[in-house]
């Protein structure tokens, strides 16, 4: 089968052991699968939320926090059959929720063990973790599995997009599978404890010396969307070694830089949403893929 899950549409046979864009076969491997706290309050709550760390990334931007797991030189190969478990033995340990973080090269797979597990009992719900860069049809097929939507909204810009995720396309096809989401959920439902059930929070962090299309970005979210989205701004950009080469990105995000974004969204009108506090741009905020939990 030529695989076309991403707007990548590289077409080779993943089935048969071919490596594709996203740096992986079919075959399942994942880094980590713990309960996480540092995700939005309405995700991780008090009890952590259920993250599965899967190996292999579709965009590949310069600038990967996860990059170990993004390239995939860490993971371990798991079935359909152990990924279900795993589903189910986060859920015992207390997690709000089952987060599946850069899903997309393994979505046909991920249904199959969402289906065992719920034949099982799995009660939770399920969150699509991803970099937005998604074909409306990929997410299309989503629909009856997904409670909630978790899309970066990394860029406007064409150059920007290229320059650091080799997608000049990004805004396109982030653009239409947002609306796919959107569709999707038909608005937020949140439970007494303030946990998110079903919706879409769209993250967008900012990169050092982009304030501008930061603000197009949160411009296009928010006059598109205005409540039926939650927008989070994230300042947790941290410069890793390997972008010692490129200048611009060789730095955090200033005070002053965030500061000016939330004063623009504020501007505009947004209030249903979250921003960081300042001390978020360090290395110890990057999970630890040591594969805890696979």
């Amino acid at each position: 089968m030529n695989c076309k899950l991403c707007p990548r549409m590289c077409s080779v046979d993943r089935a048969n052991g071919q490596i594709g864009y996203c740096g992986m076969s079919e075959e399942i491997y994942a880094a980590r699968a713990s309960l996480h706290m540092w995700e939005e309050p309405c995700i991780s709550g008090e009890t952590g939320s259920g993250t599965v760390f899967f190996s292999g990334c579709t965009l590949q931007c310069v600038f990967c926090q996860n990059r170990p797991i993004a390239n995939g030189s860490v993971g371990k190969q798991i079935s359909v059959e152990r990924l279900a478990e795993i589903f189910l033995e986060l859920e015992e340990k207390g997690a709000n929720n089952i987060n599946l973080v850069t899903p997309t090269h393994y979505a046909r797979q991920i249904k199959r063990a969402l289906e065992i597990s719920k034949n099982a009992g799995l009660m939770i719900p399920i969150v699509y973790n991803t970099s937005g860069y998604e074909t409306v049809e990929a997410i299309q097929k989503l629909e009856g599995y997904v409670d909630i939507y978790l899309p970066d909204f990394k860029y406007k810009s064409k150059e920007l997009s290229f320059r650091y995720s080799k997608a000049a396309d990004y805004f396109e096809q982030a653009s239409a599978a947002l609306a796919e989401m959107v569709r999707q959920t038909k608005g937020a439902i949140y439970d007494t404890k303030g946990i998110m059930k079903r919706g879409v929070i769209v993250r967008h962090l900012m990169l050092p010396g982009c304030i501008e299309d930061s603000k197009a970005v949160i411009q296009y979210l928010y006059t598109t969307y205005q409540d039926d989205i939650v927008i989070s701004i994230m300042n947790q950009y941290t410069p890793l070694p390997f972008v010692a080469s490129i200048s611009e990105l060789n730095r955090k995000v200033t005070k002053k830089e965030y500061k000016e974004l939330v004063d623009y969204a504020i501007l505009l009108g947004v209030e249903n949403g979250f921003i960081q506090e300042e001390d978020t741009a360090k290395e110890s905020f990057i999970p630890i893929f040591d594969l805890e939990g696979i």
